[in-house]
């Protein structure tokens, strides 16, 4: 089947989208795609500096005192992370198919974020018992995250996502346990590549993975999250459970 893929860029830069915003448009977005009014979309945007806390957070995980970005509960899975300028964060809209395998999807998320990073010239791999993306460190250094995933499915349709680190400005990490993991520190594709990867430069590359690895024969970008609505075709709505992974 010739399924088609519709990325809409929200926001970057100056017009990066407050992460409530992002939310409140998944979540509609989320309803339609349940009702079969649009296809299977994938939101693309940075957002201003924000922390966001999924449902194992620990207490000891978060920042102490005023981290200087707004901390927010957000009901997918893993702990807690950061977003904002210098990271692509994307939020598929993704209506998973029959019998619903909730780690596959993280996999192949995890699998086009590698491809991505390969592309400009950094090795990444998974780390047994973490979900996102790795650099491994060598000679007694430690493991580096420069991609993390937290998703939830609803009703048989994903929501959240992805970020990718990009030329971030790592000393936000700093003032939280990102991810909930202690023994392991996180980096940029600009730092790992030795040149300045931008948000930019990754959008194309990480839409052309994404569509190839979930399966879509087609893929393409829309101006803005408004244009999907004009898009779908009815369809029958797929039951299922709440699933977080993260």
């Amino acid at each position: 089947m010739d399924r088609e893929l519709v990325f809409a860029r929200v926001g970057f830069g100056p017009e990066a989208v407050p992460y409530l915003d992002a939310w409140d448009l998944q979540r509609a977005l989320h309803e339609r795609r349940v009702d079969g009014r649009i296809p299977d979309c994938c939101l693309l945007l940075e957002h201003p500096p924000v922390y966001t806390a999924g449902k194992r957070t620990s207490p000891l995980d978060r920042p102490v005192g005023d981290p200087g970005a707004p901390v927010i509960d957000v009901d997918r899975g893993g702990k807690i992370t950061w977003h904002g300028p210098g990271q692509l964060v994307g939020y598929p809209i993704l209506k998973l198919d029959e019998p619903i395998d909730v780690i596959a999807y993280v996999r192949a998320v995890e699998e086009a974020l590698i491809r991505a990073c390969a592309d400009f010239g950094v090795r990444t791999e998974r780390v047994d018992g973490r979900s996102g993306v790795w650099v491994r460190g060598v000679a007694g250094t430690q493991d580096r995250k420069v991609g993390a995933i937290g998703i939830r499915v609803s009703r048989g349709v994903t929501m959240h996502g992805f970020a990718l680190n990009c030329d971030c400005d790592l000393s936000w990490y700093d003032r939280i346990v990102p991810c909930g993991i202690s023994d392991a520190a996180v980096t940029t594709l600009s730092a790992e590549s030795g040149r300045q990867v931008t948000v930019a430069h990754a959008l194309e590359v990480v839409e052309r993975h994404l569509a190839d690895v979930l399966g879509f024969g087609r893929w393409r970008s829309a101006d803005s999250a408004a244009e999907l609505c004009t898009l779908g075709t009815p369809q029958t709505p797929m039951a299922g459970q709440v699933t977080r992974v993260g």
